[in-house]
C-alpha cells in the first residue's frame, strides 16, 4: 500500500509540473506572438570600451541594442544613441555615437559659441559633457539625405563627423547603422527566462510521470500463507 501511495503522489506531482510547464511555455509564446510588432528583429549588448559617449556610457558599462536585419535601414532621429560600422573613422570596429542631424538639416559650430546651431537655431543638448563646448572645431554642415551627422557626448574626447570634414563634409549614410540604444529589454529577458523555465517543469512532470507509472504497474509479492495441516 505504502509503494501505491508514493506512486499516486508522484503522479500528482508530474500533473501539477506538466500543467506549470505548459502554462509558462504557452503564456510566454502568446506574449511574444501579442508584442511581436514591437519587438525589434533581436537584442544585443556590448560593454563600452571608451569615454567618448560619457556622461551618458561610461567605460565599462554596458548597453542595450535593438539589431536590425541585414540591409534594414533603421529610421533613427535626432538625439538617438546608435551602433554604427565607419570603417573610414575606424576600421574593424563598431562604434557608439549621437544622431545630431539628419538629411535635410543644416548643423553648424561657429568658434566661440556655447551650443550648435541646427538649422539657425542653438541646439539644445543636455546630454553632453561639458555644455559650454559643444564642439572641438568649427563646422558648417548641409546634410544630405539619406545620411547622418553622428557625435559623441564627450566632445572633447570623440572620433566623430566634426573631424572628418573630408570625407562626404563627416556625413555617414543610415545604411552604417547596425544598432539603436535602447532601454534593457526587461519584459523579452524574462520572458525568456520563464519559457526556458516551462520547458524545464514539463520536461520534469514527463520524467515523473514515466516513474509513477512504473511504481504502480508494480506487482507487490503475495504473502506467504503456511500450509495449513490438517488435525491428528
Amino acid at each position: 500500500m505504502m509503494e501505491r501511495r508514493r506512486g499516486r503522489r508522484r503522479g500528482i506531482w508530474a500533473i501539477v509540473l506538466l500543467v506549470a510547464g505548459s502554462l509558462l511555455v504557452l503564456g510566454t509564446l502568446l506574449y511574444e506572438a501579442m508584442t511581436a510588432q514591437h519587438i525589434p528583429v533581436a537584442y544585443d549588448k556590448m560593454a563600452i570600451p571608451s569615454d567618448s559617449m560619457r556622461p551618458t556610457y561610461k567605460p565599462g558599462d554596458t548597453a542595450w541594442f535593438s539589431m536590425g536585419a541585414d540591409g534594414e535601414n533603421f529610421e533613427v532621429s535626432r538625439g538617438d544613441v546608435v551602433l554604427v560600422s565607419v570603417p573610414e573613422w575606424v576600421p574593424d570596429q563598431l562604434i557608439l555615437k549621437r544622431v545630431v542631424a539628419v538629411g535635410g538639416d543644416r548643423i553648424e559650430y561657429r568658434r566661440g559659441e556655447s551650443t550648435l546651431r541646427l538649422n539657425g537655431q542653438p541646439l539644445d543638448e543636455p546630454y553632453i559633457l561639458d555644455r559650454s563646448r559643444p564642439s572641438s572645431v568649427p563646422f558648417d554642415v548641409k546634410v544630405p539625405e539619406g545620411r547622418l551627422f553622428l557625435m559623441g557626448d564627450n566632445r572633447m574626447n570623440s572620433m566623430d563627423s566634426s573631424l572628418h570634414p573630408d570625407i562626404d563634409q563627416g556625413t555617414v549614410h543610415i545604411s552604417a547603422v547596425r544598432g539603436e540604444d535602447v532601454a534593457r529589454p526587461t519584459g523579452v529577458i524574462v520572458a525568456g527566462g520563464l519559457q526556458v523555465l516551462g520547458a524545464v517543469l514539463f520536461l520534469a512532470g514527463g520524467v515523473l510521470g514515466i516513474v509513477a507509472l512504473v511504481v504502480r504497474r508494480r506487482r507487490r509479492p503475495e504473502p506467504v500463507v503456511p500450509a495449513a495441516w490438517p488435525a491428528p
